[in-house]
């Protein structure tokens, strides 16, 4: 199982990727990964997205197949994007446990963060020293499946700029209701930090669900030149994180034929 950190990266190239290795992990030629990445300020459109949910367009927007309505990315916020194949427990609970990384995580930074009924994504009270007050939306979560490997997934407010919201209403609900960590803690929160403390619950929670020949997707193949060059740019920079190289080389020379759009 593999956690690679991206840095940041626009979000068009990501998008490329992931649809890339989805076909990759349903050939077994790659193992189920997770991608963190931080985007520069876009806008996305998932499949209930209505154009009156965006107020004033102050960033590109891309319309994407992942569940869900619109939302922002940008620069301070923690986005993540597992390739995981979860034929052996289906979405209802694959989308659970990926709730479950996040309010483990936040746990880590005295934050109890909660599931909304009728709604998806991690939730956290106004006022979370007292456990009251109106509940405010950490993170969001909008995931993509195909044959059954996932892709998109989910976004978590570190040291996000919330006025960015304003431009959009984020899963048809008002500005308002975002909140993030620095917002809580009322300070700024090392991102690495927090990616190793979410790498650590992600290892944690899915290790248990995908790990080992139950995680495989059926009909394996031989390793490709292209799963090895994969490999090859992995460089062990953090005992809980593998950092990709960020030679932008490697994806954009990854080959066009496993980059169409037929999802």
């Amino acid at each position: 199982m593999k956690i690679i950190d991206l840095g940041i990266k626009e979000y068009g190239e990501v998008w490329e990727l992931q649809k890339g290795l989805v076909l990759d992990r349903a050939q077994n030629i790659i193992s189920n990964t997770l991608l963190l990445v931080e985007h520069p300020h876009v806008i996305t459109k998932g499949r209930r997205s209505k154009n009156t949910d965006i107020v004033h367009v102050n960033a590109p927007v891309f319309e994407v197949e992942r569940g869900g309505e619109v939302t922002y990315h940008g620069p301070g916020q923690l986005v993540g994007y597992p390739i995981v194949y979860i034929h052996r427990f289906g979405v209802k609970k694959y989308m659970e446990l990926l709730e479950e990384v996040v309010i483990q995580t936040l746990k880590k930074f005295d934050i109890h963060g909660e599931r909304k009924a009728g709604a998806t994504g991690v939730w956290v009270h106004s006022h979370p020293e007292r456990s009251e007050g109106s509940l405010k939306k950490i993170a969001s979560l909008g995931v993509a499946v195909k044959k059954w490997v996932t892709y998109h997934g989910f976004a978590l407010n570190v040291n996000t700029d919330l006025e960015y919201f304003k431009m959009i209403r984020p899963c048809g609900f008002d500005a308002s209701v975002m909140t993030s960590i620095k917002e809580i803690l009322q300070r700024d929160v090392d991102m690495q930090e927090i990616k190793r403390e979410l790498s650590y619950q992600w290892k944690v929670i899915f290790g248990s669900w995908v790990g080992g020949a139950e995680g495989e997707a059926p009909s394996p193949r031989p390793q490709r030149t292209r799963g090895r060059m994969m490999e090859s740019v992995l460089q062990r920079q953090d005992p809980e994180i593998d950092v990709l190289s960020s030679d932008r080389s490697f994806i954009s020379g990854y080959p066009h034929r496993f980059l169409r759009d037929d999802f």
